[in-house]
């Protein structure tokens, strides 16, 4: 297999279009391939731009059928998350298993051993990094990525300081899409309604108590799902103070408010644990949302799972959610999820 052949995951949007031009540009014998994840008119829109973006440039151009993996792995995952009472980060999994997973192994059988997207992320010398593009950087949601897999990966957009940048070169390129606006929802959920799409796969949700952490009710909440670590709007309750989501009891159908200051911990148990360095520092630095901040902290293992602690207090530390680790050189280390706040 050569070096000089890649297979770009194509959306139908204007990163990854960009992706193949620059790959096509740079001498890369170049292929584009969709992944069909769900049926509606939004995926069929996006699998006809990134045809009309392959057609454009002259190279071949596939579609990978996963839908019935996509709804096993990743919005039954979903769902099943919600119901437990945690947030989950459908993304996250995505990458995991369907964009550096069933993706690259579409890639193979189709002969070609590299791939590239259009997240904005590094690999150098098969390592994960900060992109260049610090406020865009993607690399958190990457964090799953089988290690074996990144020496295969390339991130054209590496370099380009911002959407705005990697816009104008496709306005200037001709491609269809340069002005085509950024999908921020979760691409199975219609109209971003995640309680219209949760309560048709979880049914009609029970109403419950929301209540202090001594117990004391203050109201009355209309289905966990709608509820979210941190969240303050739309509680609908009276109390001398700002009140908070602190935690989602399952157990007892009720959301427990507490204090702002009662959303901040320095202590997690995670899950699902992937390493993309053979061996972790004992010391490293954290996040535990995309756009948080990195805080020092340490890791420690205790079977599968990970002990970590953070130097300091991070507010509203959210289970489902991913914690990554990086080091001072901005490399990316691994992560896992989020499993338990202590």
């Amino acid at each position: 297999m050569s070096s000089k052949k890649v297979v770009v995951a194509m959306s139908g949007g204007v990163d990854s279009s960009a992706c193949a031009y620059i790959l096509k540009n740079g001498g890369y014998e170049v292929v584009g391939a969709t992944m069909k994840l769900i049926d509606d008119e939004k995926t069929e829109n996006s699998i006809r731009d990134a045809k009309e973006v392959c057609d454009y440039l002259g190279i071949k151009h596939y579609v990978f059928d996963l839908r019935d993996e996509f709804k096993r792995i990743v919005i039954n995952n979903f769902i099943e998350a919600y119901k437990m009472g945690t947030t989950p980060n459908p993304c996250v999994v995505c990458n995991k298993y369907f964009k550096f997973g069933l993706f690259y192994e579409k890639c193979l059988e189709i002969g070609i051993d590299m791939m590239a997207t259009g997240h904005y992320a590094k690999v150098c010398d098969g390592l994960l990094k900060f992109a260049d593009t610090a406020n865009k950087d993607q690399s958190y949601f990457l964090y799953g990525i089988n290690k074996d897999v990144l020496n295969h990966v390339i991130f054209p957009l590496e370099k380009f300081s911002s959407k705005d940048e990697v816009r104008e070169m496709a306005k200037k390129a001709g491609l269809n899409v340069s002005s085509k606006k950024d999908s921020q929802e979760v691409c199975f959920v219609p109209n971003d309604d995640y309680k219209a799409f949760l309560e048709a796969n979880l049914g009609k949700q029970k109403s419950g108590d929301i209540c202090l952490s001594d117990g004391r009710v203050l109201g009355k909440h209309n289905g966990l799902i709608n509820y979210t670590i941190g969240q303050r709007k739309g509680l609908n309750i009276s109390y001398k103070e700002p009140l908070y989501v602190v935690e989602i009891d399952v157990d007892n159908n009720r959301v427990i408010v507490g204090t702002n200051e009662e959303l901040f911990h320095n202590e997690l148990i995670a899950k699902d644990i992937n390493l993309l360095v053979d061996k972790l520092p004992h010391e490293v630095n954290i996040k535990v949302r995309s756009r948080g901040k990195l805080i020092r902290g340490t890791v420690d293992f205790v079977g599968d799972k990970a002990r970590v602690k953070l130097y300091e207090n991070e507010r509203a530390i959210t289970k489902g959610q991913s914690v990554v680790f990086y080091d001072a050189t901005m490399t990316c280390l691994g992560g896992g999820i989020i499993e338990e706040i202590l």
